[in-house]
């Protein structure tokens, strides 16, 4: 039987990206404890690791496919091939982004006053290339962890780290002098399984329903019943991916229509709607949009 090796990241994605999957159609059961979750889908094997290592399995062949971050691609180098952009993330669903930060008190404020100072992240090959490329001198140090605390105790001068929403960053009392990069989820594959047939057509199969669940996020679908002396009005209401869809109801002067809408809108149109003549308003989720 037909076997794809797939790579699922340990850590804050991990839970966002299981969600994802039981939006495109597959089901995860992770175990405690366990690196091997369950699958509902017999050309599945799991496998859970950190987003830092996926890249690696990947090129080595260990995982025939993965989800990882476009930052750790990059800081490994990696040539694996690059399936998929997925922007999503636990809080904001839009990329992360990685941060030149410095106490809230620092002389610092700009890139060039960080000549000769200490930086600590866990991004050390990314940030050298972009210091390199300046031409500024800095001495680089791996941190394992609570990178913003570097700055805090005096163990280094400024840090880069990766942030949403800065939250983390100002409740460290830090302050962002510049940006580095941005970062999002990304589905890569390693290149023999690419150009093995069967494991690419999975691959992109997988890909197009997490992309397509992606693509549902916060849109629902609207139907209505709508009298034909209203239908114009109705229509010029509606925003919709292309057009809305109208048919005819059986033996009557009165039309179905349906369409597909932001869901930060509905609160405010439905009303609208209502009062321009719809009736039967049906709101319903959408697990894709293909």
């Amino acid at each position: 039987m037909n076997l794809l090796k797939l790579g699922l990241p340990k850590g804050s994605l991990e839970k966002a990206t299981i969600e994802l999957f039981e939006k495109a159609g597959w089901l995860i059961k992770p175990a405690a404890r366990n690196y091997f979750p369950k699958i509902d889908d017999p050309e599945l094997d799991c496998s859970i690791c950190r987003p830092q290592e996926m890249s690696r399995y990947i090129e080595s062949g260990m995982l025939d496919a993965g989800i990882t971050g476009k930052d750790w691609t990059q800081e490994n180098g990696s040539d694996a091939v690059i399936v998929a952009d997925l922007i999503y993330s636990k809080v904001s669903r839009k990329p992360t982004r990685w941060v030149i930060a410095v106490a809230g008190d620092s002389d610092i404020k700009s890139l060039e006053d960080l000549q000769g100072k200490k930086i600590a992240t866990e991004l050390v090959n990314v940030t050298k290339q972009f210091f390199e490329s300046k031409k500024i001198d800095v001495d680089i140090e791996f941190s394992w962890g609570a990178t913003e605390a570097k700055v805090v105790s005096g163990l280094a001068d400024a840090v880069v780290e990766v942030t949403e929403t800065e939250s983390t960053i100002r409740a460290h009392g830090l302050r962002i002098i510049h940006e580095l990069m941005e970062s999002n989820t990304q589905l890569i594959a390693n290149k023999e399984a690419w150009n093995h047939p069967w494991k690419r057509q999975k691959i992109e199969n997988i890909s197009t329903l997490l992309l397509g669940a992606l693509n549902a996020d916060r849109i629902v679908g609207l139907k209505m019943n709508v009298d034909e002396k209203y239908l114009d009005s109705i229509v010029e209401l509606l925003p919709s991916l292309n057009a809305p869809t109208i048919a005819n109801l059986y033996q009557k002067k009165w039309y179905s229509v349906e369409t597909v809408v932001s869901e930060d809108i509905v609160r405010d149109l439905i009303p609208r709607l209502i009062q321009a003549g719809a009736e039967g308003i049906i709101e319903y989720p959408l697990n894709k949009v293909i």
